[in-house]
């Protein structure tokens, strides 16, 4: 199928070529050399991101619409417990302005990917998880000062040049927000599907419904929805109390017959480790809830 998708592309690209050399044969006007230039330019780097990133089973994008609510250290767990059940996983920071994959999966500051022929990049591999994030090109306490198109070009370059190899699933940690970032994921990698990120109180809920709809918008499947921060259970009485709201996730998957995938609770040891750069999945009440989650995702 791989090689049908490529030859076509290859075809048209000529059809393209065709086609100009007609029009500017019969009528040389400046405008249809640039309108075909720019189709072929087009067509090529799809082709480009295609064929490299062809190896990768299933890619899921995880999002929220919202900042701070743990989007990248759940996107951190699903890797983690993907890895444990045996499936081969990468992990791409899609941030571009705050990226924090390497914090949290504990790579020094100054890692950065190999080089190969001058022009690709072999993903940083943390804990057998392959791992590419914009944290590997700029210093830490550099700000990316970008406008929204070359942030854009820049994941653009990230996908297309990182040597991913086979994977059975890579997990895309999008930024917060609806915007250029996000439609690049959607319309330049065929997304199998998108999990939803949240937390109980309505000012987040405010801002997934909008990421929801979006996702609904450019036709990317959604997988279901994990509502974290849904509770908290003291470590010295046991006492479990709701700290911001309850039932906030279950409604807005009801509202969009969405599956709900878990409920993860506020946990201070693994509060503690995304602090240390050491995560891991060590309550037994979270590695079940992200094991259910993956479960599902392999079920799509």
């Amino acid at each position: 199928m791989i090689s049908i998708f490529n030859f076509s592309i290859n075809l048209l690209i000529v059809v393209c070529l065709f086609i100009y050399f007609i029009f500017t044969t019969i009528d040389f006007n400046l405008k249809n050399i640039e309108y075909f230039l720019i189709l072929i330019i087009v067509i090529n780097l799809f082709n480009k991101i295609y064929i490299f990133m062809k190896e990768i089973k299933n890619a899921i994008a995880v999002a929220s619409g919202k900042g701070g609510v743990g989007k990248s250290s759940t996107a951190v767990m699903m890797a983690l417990s993907m890895k444990e059940m045996g499936l081969k996983v990468g992990l791409l920071d899609a941030d571009i302005y705050g990226p924090s994959i390497s914090v949290i999966m504990g790579v020094s500051q100054d890692t950065k990917p190999v080089i190969k022929n001058d022009k690709f990049f072999e993903p940083v591999e943390i804990n057998d998880i392959k791992t590419m994030s914009m944290s590997y090109l700029v210093a830490e306490s550099t700000p990316v000062v970008w406008r929204g198109p070359m942030a854009s070009s820049a994941l653009q370059q990230m996908m297309q040049q990182t040597l991913w190899g086979e994977l059975d699933y890579l997990i895309i940690d999008l930024p917060p927000g609806t915007g250029d970032i996000h439609l690049t994921i959607s319309q330049k990698i065929k997304l199998t599907g998108a999990v939803i990120i949240t937390t109980p109180q309505e000012v987040a809920l405010a801002d997934v419904r909008k990421a929801i709809e979006m996702f609904q918008k450019v036709d990317v499947p959604l997988i279901g929805l994990i509502e974290n921060m849904s509770t908290h259970i003291c470590n010295y009485c046991g006492c479990e109390t709701d700290i911001f709201g309850k039932g906030g996730g279950e409604k807005l998957s009801q509202q969009y017959g969405l599956s709900m995938l878990g409920r993860l609770p506020l946990d201070a040891e693994f509060a503690e480790s995304l602090v240390l750069s050491l995560i891991h999945i060590s309550e037994p009440t979270r590695q079940a809830e992200i094991s259910y989650a993956v479960f599902c995702l392999k079920k799509k």
